[in-house]
Protein backbone atom coordinates (compact mmCIF):
# COMPACT_ATOMS: atom_id res chain seq x y z
CA UNK A 1 0.00 0.00 0.00
CA UNK A 2 2.61 2.44 0.91
CA UNK A 3 4.60 1.53 -2.35
CA UNK A 4 1.56 2.69 -4.45
CA UNK A 5 1.24 6.13 -2.72
CA UNK A 6 4.70 6.88 -3.07
CA UNK A 7 4.73 5.77 -6.67
CA UNK A 8 1.71 8.12 -7.51
CA UNK A 9 3.40 10.94 -5.21
CA UNK A 10 6.07 10.97 -6.89
CA UNK A 11 4.39 10.53 -10.37
CA UNK A 12 2.43 13.92 -9.12
CA UNK A 13 5.39 15.24 -8.17
CA UNK A 14 7.24 15.03 -11.64
CA UNK A 15 4.51 15.96 -13.45
CA UNK A 16 4.38 19.04 -11.55
CA UNK A 17 8.27 19.94 -11.95
CA UNK A 18 7.27 19.45 -16.28
CA UNK A 19 4.61 21.46 -15.73
CA UNK A 20 7.29 24.37 -13.66
CA UNK A 21 9.35 23.89 -16.65
CA UNK A 22 6.61 24.30 -19.27
CA UNK A 23 5.59 27.52 -17.97
CA UNK A 24 9.28 29.14 -17.71
CA UNK A 25 9.47 28.14 -21.38
CA UNK A 26 6.88 29.72 -22.16
CA UNK A 27 7.38 33.02 -20.59
CA UNK A 28 10.51 33.26 -22.02
CA UNK A 29 9.01 32.63 -25.51
CA UNK A 30 7.06 35.68 -24.44
CA UNK A 31 9.36 37.68 -23.57
CA UNK A 32 11.42 36.76 -26.56
CA UNK A 33 8.48 37.68 -29.23
CA UNK A 34 7.99 41.89 -27.30
CA UNK A 35 11.62 41.96 -27.11
CA UNK A 36 11.29 41.23 -31.21
CA UNK A 37 8.34 43.77 -31.19
CA UNK A 38 9.86 46.14 -29.09
CA UNK A 39 12.70 46.36 -31.74
CA UNK A 40 10.90 47.24 -34.30
CA UNK A 41 8.20 49.56 -32.85
CA UNK A 42 10.06 51.20 -30.66
CA UNK A 43 10.63 50.39 -26.81
CA UNK A 44 9.70 53.97 -25.51
CA UNK A 45 6.63 53.81 -27.19
CA UNK A 46 5.12 51.42 -24.87
CA UNK A 47 5.45 50.29 -20.94
CA UNK A 48 7.37 47.57 -20.90
CA UNK A 49 7.27 44.50 -18.42
CA UNK A 50 8.91 40.89 -18.27
CA UNK A 51 8.65 42.34 -22.34
CA UNK A 52 4.93 42.51 -22.54
CA UNK A 53 3.18 45.75 -22.75
CA UNK A 54 1.47 46.58 -19.79
CA UNK A 55 -2.58 48.08 -19.78
CA UNK A 56 -3.18 51.33 -18.29
CA UNK A 57 -6.15 52.39 -15.80
CA UNK A 58 -7.32 56.18 -15.10
CA UNK A 59 -7.06 57.45 -10.83
CA UNK A 60 -11.03 57.94 -11.89
CA UNK A 61 -11.73 54.38 -13.07
CA UNK A 62 -10.31 53.04 -9.94
CA UNK A 63 -12.77 51.61 -7.82
CA UNK A 64 -13.72 53.54 -5.19
CA UNK A 65 -11.99 52.32 -2.22
CA UNK A 66 -9.00 52.12 -5.20
CA UNK A 67 -9.18 55.80 -5.02
CA UNK A 68 -9.12 56.52 -1.64
CA UNK A 69 -6.00 54.13 -0.96
CA UNK A 70 -4.24 55.83 -4.41
CA UNK A 71 -5.25 59.55 -2.24
CA UNK A 72 -3.79 58.01 1.06
CA UNK A 73 -0.66 56.76 -0.91
CA UNK A 74 -0.02 59.67 -2.20
CA UNK A 75 -0.45 62.22 0.93
CA UNK A 76 1.80 58.95 2.97
CA UNK A 77 -1.00 57.68 4.79
CA UNK A 78 -2.42 56.68 6.98
CA UNK A 79 -3.19 53.31 6.21
CA UNK A 80 -5.91 50.82 7.65
CA UNK A 81 -3.86 47.48 7.09
CA UNK A 82 -0.81 46.47 9.00
CA UNK A 83 0.98 45.15 5.66
CA UNK A 84 0.26 48.35 4.02
CA UNK A 85 4.08 49.81 2.49
CA UNK A 86 5.39 46.48 3.27
CA UNK A 87 7.99 46.25 0.41
CA UNK A 88 6.70 44.39 -2.76
CA UNK A 89 9.28 41.62 -4.40
CA UNK A 90 7.46 41.19 -7.92
CA UNK A 91 8.13 37.47 -8.02
CA UNK A 92 5.69 36.78 -10.82
CA UNK A 93 7.94 39.40 -12.60
CA UNK A 94 5.04 41.26 -14.26
CA UNK A 95 6.30 44.50 -12.82
CA UNK A 96 9.18 46.25 -15.02
CA UNK A 97 12.70 44.48 -13.15
CA UNK A 98 13.80 47.08 -10.29
CA UNK A 99 16.25 46.57 -7.30
CA UNK A 100 14.71 44.71 -4.41
CA UNK A 101 12.64 47.12 -1.87
CA UNK A 102 12.06 49.62 -5.14
CA UNK A 103 7.91 48.19 -4.90
CA UNK A 104 5.63 48.96 -1.82
CA UNK A 105 2.04 47.43 -2.15
CA UNK A 106 -1.05 48.70 -0.32
CA UNK A 107 -4.50 47.02 0.31
CA UNK A 108 -7.56 48.47 -1.22
CA UNK A 109 -10.44 47.09 0.55
CA UNK A 110 -12.47 45.08 -1.27
CA UNK A 111 -16.57 45.05 0.30
CA UNK A 112 -17.99 42.05 1.89
CA UNK A 113 -14.33 40.79 2.42
CA UNK A 114 -13.33 39.15 5.74
CA UNK A 115 -9.71 39.70 4.64
CA UNK A 116 -7.62 41.76 2.62
CA UNK A 117 -9.05 41.02 -0.59
CA UNK A 118 -7.27 40.41 -3.45
CA UNK A 119 -7.32 44.17 -4.90
CA UNK A 120 -3.68 45.78 -4.19
CA UNK A 121 -2.12 48.87 -5.04
CA UNK A 122 2.35 48.18 -5.81
CA UNK A 123 4.23 51.62 -5.86
CA UNK A 124 7.28 52.08 -6.87
CA UNK A 125 10.37 54.62 -6.25
CA UNK A 126 10.29 55.79 -2.51
CA UNK A 127 7.36 55.55 0.00
CA UNK A 128 6.68 58.91 0.58
CA UNK A 129 7.14 60.42 -3.38
CA UNK A 130 6.43 57.39 -5.38
CA UNK A 131 7.45 57.76 -9.49
CA UNK A 132 4.59 54.47 -11.09
CA UNK A 133 1.90 52.83 -8.67
CA UNK A 134 0.05 50.05 -10.59
CA UNK A 135 -3.17 48.54 -9.86
CA UNK A 136 -4.47 44.70 -9.52
CA UNK A 137 -7.58 43.82 -9.32
CA UNK A 138 -6.37 40.05 -8.86
CA UNK A 139 -3.76 39.46 -6.05
CA UNK A 140 -0.92 40.36 -8.22
CA UNK A 141 -2.13 38.14 -11.12
CA UNK A 142 -2.12 40.81 -13.25
CA UNK A 143 -0.99 44.86 -13.04
CA UNK A 144 -2.41 47.85 -14.41
CA UNK A 145 -0.49 51.20 -14.38
CA UNK A 146 -2.25 54.36 -12.72
CA UNK A 147 -2.25 57.07 -15.50
CA UNK A 148 -3.84 60.62 -14.25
Amino acid sequence: MFSVARAVFMGALRAAERTKAVRKFTLACVALFWAAVASVAGASDVKWALGAPLQTISQQALPAHGIETYLSIQQGGPFPFKKDGVIFGNRERILPLQKRGYYREYTVKTPGSRDRGAQRIVCGGPATAPETCYYTADHYASFRMIVP
